[in-house]
């Protein structure tokens, strides 16, 4: 339920992404080979995206999922998400929701979540609270000083802001950062380890 504005969804290379893709070298059985090529042929680059059912008309960020505190009365239930056409090599995936807009000089982290296993393709409505979040993944900061999903909360008046929900596909399984790391650090690790990124953007305002 992310109410009425507009909904974008964007495929590689989104935010000036490279995705590498890996040759075969070396003989190999002709069985082998040709597996290894339908496999590559089934994740072609520019098609890894993302979209979430709870985003309805035009895009625009339902109450359930603004955040509740600071002068915002939502429910603050993350989206449900769902991706597909991750690239070959991809180890495991992170989900990240940002507001550039926010009056802060760096912008807001509303979520973090890393770690997912390669095998997921969705995150349940309220993974980033802790329920049904896929097993082994971990919560990361966010700019509400605490971890798991914080949502929308823009001053009053306003434009409506833009938040950017982003799926990282990553090269390692697990990233390597402390449990008290700061948003940059874990950023700095995820642009580090990325294979690719998928992204939706809803808007919200008040």
């Amino acid at each position: 339920m992310l109410q009425s504005l507009r909904l974008r969804s964007v495929a590689i290379p989104l935010t000036a992404l490279a995705l590498g893709i890996a040759s075969i070298a070396g003989a190999q059985p002709k069985g082998k080979v040709k597996a290894t090529a339908k496999t590559a042929a089934a994740h072609p680059a520019g098609h890894f995206s993302v979209k979430s059912s709870d985003l309805i008309s035009k895009g625009r960020i339902a109450l359930s999922h603004v955040y509740n505190g600071m002068g915002c009365n939502g429910q603050n239930i993350s989206p449900a998400l769902e991706w597909s056409g991750a690239p070959a090599g991809t180890k495991s995936f992170a989900v990240t929701m940002y507001d550039p807009d926010a009056p802060t000089g760096s912008g807001w982290w509303h979520w973090m979540i890393y770690n997912i296993p390669a095998t997921t393709t969705s995150l349940a409505a309220g993974a980033g609270n802790g329920k049904n979040a896929p097993s082994g993944s971990v919560e990361g900061p966010t700019d509400f000083g605490k971890k798991g999903y914080g949502g929308p909360c823009p001053p009053v008046g306003d434009k409506p802001h833009h938040y950017h929900i982003t799926v990282f596909a990553l090269k390692t399984d697990k990233l390597d950062v402390p449990g008290n790391a700061t948003s940059a650090l874990v950023g700095y690790n995820l642009n580090g380890n990325k294979i690719a990124t998928a992204r939706i953007t809803g808007l919200y305002g008040r």
